[in-house]
C-alpha cells in the first residue's frame, strides 16, 4: 500500500520528537474508526484503541509509557493536524476546488469527483464532512484534483479558507454569501483564483466588489455567465441543455431533480475553470448518483413473483427546507405510478413529509403554504410526521390529507397500508425528523432493487 506519510515527513511538519521509521497510509481523528496504517492524532485520548485497530503510530499530548508503538509528543495535537494539513497542502500540486454554500454541497462534491476522475487522480473525502484540516491531511502527494467541502458557516469560511485549502476555485452552490464571506474567499484563492458564484435570478454586479481581484463567473438563469437553457425531468434521469463561456452542452444525469441539473451546471463551470475537459467531465457525470436519503432512487419487488409487484421509492430523507421541498414536488409530480398493479387499481403519488429545517419562527407559515404548491396538489395522498408540519396537513384537501403522526417511528409501523405496488413514494424531511425510519420501514415491506438494474 502506498505511504500516505513518512513518519520523517510527520515530525518534521508537525515539529516534535519521536520516532520517524514507520509509513502511514492514512489519517485519523476517531480511534473507534481507526483503521491498519492510520496515523491516529489524539485529539479525545483513545490511543490504546486506536492502535488495537491498526494504527501505526499516534500524535500525542501526552505519553502512555504502557504503549511500545511510536508516539509523537506535542502540545496540541488539534494544532498539530493543522500543521500537518498545511505541509499537505503546500506539497501538493492538485488543482483544488472548494465548495460551499447552504444547500447542494454534498451533492456537488459528489459530481465533482465522478467528473474529473476520469481525468487524473481526484481526492474529495466527502466522509469527512467539513473537517477541513483532517481532509486537507489526507491529500495524497500525486493527486491531480481535489475537492473539498467547507460548512457554509460564515466565521468558519473566514478562519479557514485563505489559511488552509488555498484552492484554485472557490464554488458557491447558493446566493446567500456575505461580505465578509466573499473577502475572506478572494484572501485564500490569491490572484489567479476563480470564484464560481450561484446567482440564480440575482444580480451579479456586486460580487466581484467584494472579492477585490478575483475572477468571479456567475451560474444560473440566462444573463449569467453559465445558464440552464432547459431541464427535462424523466422517470430516472434528467436531460440538461445548458450553455457556458461560449459553448452548448448537452448532458444527462441518471436521477430526476431540477436542483440535481443546477448543481451540475456549478460543477462543470469549475471543471471548466481549473484547466479539465468539460466535454469528457459531461459523459463521466453518466455515472453519478446522489448519496442515500438525498433524492437516491429505489425500486421496492413487492412480491418477486407476481410481474410489476414493485414500488418506486424516492429517498429523500436527510434534509428538507422550502427549495429543497419545491424540487421534490416537481419530482414525483413528473413520475407516473403503475396501475392495474396493487391493491389499488390506480397507482399513486404518495409523499410522506416530515418538519422542515431552518425555518425557526417562520415554521407554521411556511409549513402552511406548502399546500399552495403547484407540484404539490398533483399527488393523490399526503402524510406528515411532526408537530411543525401540522400546518400542511390541516390545510390539504380532504381527498389529499392521509395519516399524520407525531413521530417517525409512530407511522413507520403503518407503512404496509400507506404505500402499495404501482405506487411512486417520495419520503423527505430533516435529518432530525427521522424520516429515515419510515424509509427502512418501506424497504422491509420487500427487496430492495438498486435504481440502476
Amino acid at each position: 500500500m502506498t505511504a500516505l506519510w513518512t513518519g520523517e515527513d510527520v515530525v518534521a511538519a508537525i515539529g516534535s520528537q519521536g520516532p520517524d521509521g514507520w509509513d502511514a497510509c492514512g489519517v485519523s481523528t476517531d480511534a473507534d474508526t481507526a483503521k491498519p496504517g492510520d496515523l491516529f492524532v489524539a485529539l479525545n485520548g483513545a490511543v490504546k484503541t486506536a492502535f488495537a485497530n491498526g494504527a501505526v503510530a499516534a500524535i500525542v499530548s501526552a505519553i502512555d509509557k504502557d504503549i511500545t508503538q511510536p508516539q509523537l509528543l506535542v502540545a496540541d495535537p488539534r494544532a498539530a493536524l493543522a500543521d500537518l494539513a498545511r505541509a499537505a497542502r503546500f506539497r501538493s500540486r492538485a488543482k483544488i476546488v472548494a465548495v460551499s454554500g447552504s444547500a447542494g454541497k454534498t451533492a456537488t462534491v459528489g459530481m465533482l469527483h465522478e467528473m474529473l476522475a476520469g481525468q487524473g487522480r481526484c481526492h474529495a473525502p466527502l466522509a469527512l464532512g467539513h473537517n477541513v484540516p483532517l481532509a486537507l491531511a489526507t491529500l495524497p502527494q500525486d493527486a491531480d484534483f481535489a475537492v473539498f467541502k467547507i460548512a457554509d458557516d460564515q466565521s468558519e469560511i473566514i478562519e479557514k479558507f485563505p489559511r488552509s485549502i488555498q484552492p484554485h476555485v472557490a464554488l458557491f452552490t447558493s446566493a446567500d454569501i456575505s461580505p465578509a464571506g466573499t473577502e475572506a474567499i478572494a484572501a485564500g484563492l490569491g490572484e489567479d483564483g476563480v470564484a464560481i458564484c450561484y446567482a440564480g435570478d440575482l444580480s451579479t454586479e456586486k460580487l466581484p466588489a467584494s472579492m477585490g481581484q478575483t475572477q468571479v463567473i456567475s451560474f444560473g438563469s440566462p444573463g449569467n455567465d453559465w445558464t440552464l437553457r432547459q431541464v427535462r425531468l424523466g422517470a430516472d434521469v434528467t436531460v440538461v441543455m445548458a450553455r457556458g463561456m461560449g459553448q452548448d452542452y448537452l448532458f444527462k444525469l441518471g436521477v430526476p431533480g431540477r436542483q440535481f441539473a443546477l448543481y451540475a451546471l456549478g460543477a462543470l463551470a469549475a471543471v471548466t475553470a481549473i484547466g479539465a475537459d468539460p466535454v469528457t467531465a459531461t459523459l463521466d457525470l453518466a455515472r453519478w448518483s446522489p448519496p442515500a436519503g438525498r433524492g437516491s432512487i429505489e425500486h421496492i419487488v413487492l412480491d418477486p413473483a407476481r410481474d410489476g409487484e414493485t414500488l418506486r421509492l424516492i429517498n429523500d430523507a436527510a434534509n428538507a427546507n422550502p427549495a429543497t421541498m419545491d424540487t421534490a414536488f416537481e419530482v414525483i409530480a413528473t413520475s407516473t405510478p403503475s396501475d392495474n398493479v396493487g391493491r389499488n387499481v390506480k397507482g399513486r403519488r404518495v409523499a410522506i413529509l416530515g418538519d422542515m429545517g431552518g425555518v425557526n419562527t417562520q415554521a407554521a407559515v411556511l409549513h402552511h403554504d406548502l399546500a399552495a404548491n403547484g407540484h404539490l396538489q398533483k399527488l393523490d395522498q399526503v402524510h406528515c410526521i411532526g408537530p411543525q408540519i401540522y400546518p400542511l396537513w390541516r390545510a390539504l384537501p380532504q381527498h389529499q390529507r392521509g395519516q399524520w403522526a407525531q413521530t417517525a417511528s409512530d407511522l413507520a409501523p403503518q407503512v404496509s397500508k400507506l404505500v402499495d405496488a404501482g405506487d411512486v413514494v417520495l419520503v423527505k424531511g430533516t435529518a432530525s425528523s427521522k424520516t429515515t425510519l419510515v424509509v427502512d420501514a418501506i424497504r422491509k415491506l420487500g427487496h430492495r432493487r438498486p435504481q440502476e438494474e
